[in-house]
């Protein structure tokens, strides 16, 4: 590990207090509306009896909860910027995974439950009962379409299957929940027996689905719509920064409107440049400086490979600024950013405006591979920071970041704040490390997109 240090520091300014995170009441909202819903079929239920009976109400209860549970799902990923910059982006997509994979439960038990309770109530065999209750319900060719969508949906989201597609592919695929969502509403309220007939739980449904599909049009589709054709952007210039990366400098009129922050992320789509149909997501890789942002770029896959060919003055459609990884989260006067690979872009936004005694781990395989090297040593130079290298050795050989080697590097770790960027993998070893060294779990802060 080689260290870059300079000994000139002014005081640190004190941590400034912290905004208390939305994540709590909102959860608590989410289990209550569950409750609610759960107590809609209880309300509804005078008795159950029998196996049919049983395995009906089993049925009724799972739908009601897929049903809304669905809305969640939608609403989730809606991009409020409530969620995306209180919460964090990557928590709230970790929700909206955990809950996909309760969704496509509750949806499997919901048809093969209701599906055996009607055979057995009807004595007769399950795919004799499947095809009457398909072909013969009110709703239930669209419902059936709608359910072999989420399916589908639920499938690409396994990570064995992910690994094997495109982000395209699974980008694409997941935007037919929309579809599937409102393929399956109308079966919701001409076969659901809990809200047929009860005016005021079908208005409360009408509400939960309407209010969803409100924060998706404004969000999703307004915001971005007004944000891109106020501020124009277009690319500026290209140019590499390491083997297979790249930065992207990309201008625009009132960028302040913008209110970006260092360690914050855009979804980002190059028109005109076959990279337009997919809205993929990269971090400032700098401030927001004036009338320019900066993004920089590893070749992972199709997408990102194809940046490095853009062309100056390519139009750019933009949506953001997301993340919660940023001064905001402080809650100490010391802060410690550990990055690896392309993991360095938010947190080198980070290292040149994050106030206090600030110092920056960087693992890389080689000295080759160290993008933006030479303007985090220019930064530490300019504020009296440490830049610490993390490289394998001659033979190819990892250094071990462990809980010893870390409070080695820093001391007083435990009494700073640690800002973590890096591979699903290297994100939970540090995060292992830094527990072991007395690092609190509210001291370390970090982003992570893999679902």
């Amino acid at each position: 590990m080689t260290t870059v240090y300079e000994r000139r520091r002014t005081a640190p300014p004190r941590a400034a207090g912290r905004p208390r995170s939305p994540a709590g009441p909102l959860l608590a909202a989410l289990w209550a509306g569950a409750a609610a819903v759960v107590a809609l079929w209880w309300a509804d239920t005078a008795s159950v009896v029998g196996p049919a009976g049983w395995l009906t109400g089993a049925g009724r209860i799972a739908g009601l909860l897929c049903g809304y549970a669905c809305a969640v799902l939608v609403g989730l990923m809606a991009r409020v910027p409530l969620l995306e910059r209180r919460i964090g982006s990557d928590r709230v997509a970790r929700w909206h995974a955990g809950a996909g994979r309760y969704t496509i439960c509750l949806l499997v038990a919901h048809v093969v439950l209701v599906l055996a309770g009607y055979a057995a109530q009807d004595h007769r065999s399950p795919a004799a009962e499947t095809l009457t209750v398909v072909l013969d319900y009110p709703e239930m060719l669209k419902a059936t379409a709608g359910t072999v969508v989420l399916l589908a949906v639920g499938v690409t989201s396994v990570r064995a299957v992910r690994r094997r597609t495109g982000y395209e592919f699974w980008y694409y695929v997941h935007l037919l929940t929309y579809a599937a969502v409102f393929l399956a509403f109308g079966h919701q309220l001409a076969l659901g027996n809990d809200l047929n007939g009860r005016p005021v739980a079908t208005a409360a449904w009408y509400a939960l689905y309407l209010g969803v599909a409100a924060l998706v049009l404004w969000f999703r589709v307004l915001v971005p719509v007004r944000l891109n054709l106020r501020h124009r952007l277009r690319v500026e210039s290209v140019h590499p920064e390491a083997p297979g990366v790249y930065s992207v400098v990309v201008r625009g009129r009132h960028l302040d409107r913008l209110d970006a922050r260092a360690g914050q992320f855009f979804r980002w789509r190059f028109l005109g440049a076959r990279l337009g149909w997919t809205s993929t997501p990269y971090s400032l890789s700098a401030p927001p400086r004036g009338d320019r942002l900066r993004i920089t770029v590893k070749a992972l896959g199709g997408h990102s490979a194809a940046v490095a060919l853009l062309r100056p003055g390519t139009r750019v459609w933009a949506e953001g600024p997301y993340g919660s990884l940023t001064a905001g989260r402080r809650t100490s006067s010391k802060a410690l950013l550990v990055a690896a690979g392309v993991g360095i872009t938010p947190l080198r936004a980070l290292f040149e405006t994050l106030p206090g005694e600030v110092t920056l781990l960087y693992r890389a395989h080689g000295a080759q591979d160290l993008a933006l090297g030479g303007e985090l040593e220019a930064i530490a130079r300019r504020r009296g920071a440490r830049v610490l290298y993390a490289l394998n050795d001659e033979h190819g050989r990892r250094p071990a970041l462990t809980a010893a080697s870390l409070r080695t590097a820093v001391p007083d770790l435990p009494g700073h704040d640690v800002y973590v960027c890096g591979p699903h993998g290297f994100a939970r070893d540090v995060y292992e490390a830094l527990r072991a060294a007395g690092v609190p779990d509210r001291r370390i802060h970090h982003e992570s997109f893999e679902l």
